[in-house]
């Protein structure tokens, strides 16, 4: 075979071991775990909002959104429950660019899979211990979650992953929520299929191991838009297009059905000011149908401290370099917006 043998990495329980979560957080972290759980299965009428850059590339400035955030979950205790996006893996459509902090630990420096693997584990335990929310992070390798399973309370599994069997069978062995993101050509029954196929139990392998999953019920959708065969954005936030997932989700015996907006993607078009208007369409859209306030659970908005995105090298603290994100102060009138909304 053409590959060269770098490096071994750590096996997941000793990176664990090495970097353990400590124990004053264990029920943290199992009271987040609970209150987003109660949101999905419909046990609480909240709307759960996850928030965050783009793509998590610097520890320092992650960390200073996150406490802001955690003043403002504060306010809005009674109506939101708001997840931090710290996602630390970055698919890319070409397989150039930056490809997330689990490659690279420093942005700017060499590729280091044990560097960032051990960098993603100390940076969500830190949000966790300095802001008391759990984090929301994607699955881009399946193989991956192991290292951060005592950590995570929301998993999401991306457009062009979501049709992968290895990703379908990982959800099922997963203990908290897992969003299936709808393909890139927005098809809502290959979404479906991956949420069942994500509900059911499997034996499968996985990490060197034969392994038996019970299934996730927790698993769920997220309508991110899509792309035509010309290359054009096509949304699917809008009124019709609810209704219309929530009438597939009726034809079929699936659990805790539930429906999370991404205002960004292909449903704004990658125009990141566009957000805010999206997530007020789709709060009026659950105003005028119990079917909608039944099955749509919440958002997903790109938020960072600084408007817009930069390239690498420009090193603007707490501005995203991949794509753009809301300013922190528009991010903060959004989040009141939509609890005052709900």
């Amino acid at each position: 075979m053409s590959f060269q043998f770098l490096h071994r990495l750590p096996a997941p329980a000793e990176l664990l071991q090495e970097v353990p979560l400590p124990a004053h957080l264990v029920q943290v972290k199992k009271e987040r775990d609970e209150a987003i759980q109660a949101v999905l299965s419909g046990a609480s009428d909240k709307l759960l909002l996850i928030i965050g850059p783009c793509s998590a590339h610097h520890e320092d400035a992650v960390c200073e959104y996150v406490r802001r955030l955690a003043k403002i979950q504060e306010e809005v205790a009674d109506k939101l429950v708001l997840a931090p996006r710290i996602y630390t893996n970055k698919p890319r459509t070409t397989g150039e660019g930056y490809k997330g902090m689990a490659h690279q630990a420093d942005h700017q420096g060499a590729e280091d899979f044990s560097a960032g693997l051990r960098a993603i584990r100390r940076m969500h335990i830190r949000v966790l211990s300095e802001a008391h929310l759990t984090s929301a992070d994607e699955m881009l390798y399946p193989g991956n979650y192991s290292y951060l399973e005592d950590i995570l309370s929301y998993v999401a599994i991306g457009a062009r992953s979501v049709e992968n069997q290895e990703h379908r069978l990982t959800v099922s062995g997963l203990d908290v929520p897992t969003g299936m993101k709808n393909p890139t050509s927005g098809d809502v029954e290959i979404m479906l299929n991956s949420v069942n196929a994500a509900q059911l139990p499997h034996n499968f392998i996985y990490n060197g191991w034969t392994v038996k999953t019970s299934g996730n019920p927790l698993a769920h959708c997220i309508l991110r838009g899509a792309v035509n065969q010309y290359g054009h954005n096509i949304p699917n936030y809008h009124y019709e297009d609810l209704m219309r997932l929530v009438r597939a989700y009726q034809k079929r015996n699936l659990r805790n059905p539930a429906i999370l907006v991404d205002t960004n993607h292909a449903n704004s078009n990658k125009s990141h000011n566009e957000q805010p208007r999206i997530a007020r369409e789709v709060l009026r859209s659950r105003q005028m149908s119990a079917d909608l306030r039944r099955h749509v659970k919440g958002l997903m908005v790109e938020s960072f401290l600084v408007e817009g995105n930069q390239s690498p090298e420009d090193g603007v603290f707490g501005k995203s370099i991949t794509d753009p994100c809301l300013s922190w102060e528009s991010s903060a009138a959004l989040v009141r917006e939509i609890a005052a909304s709900v």
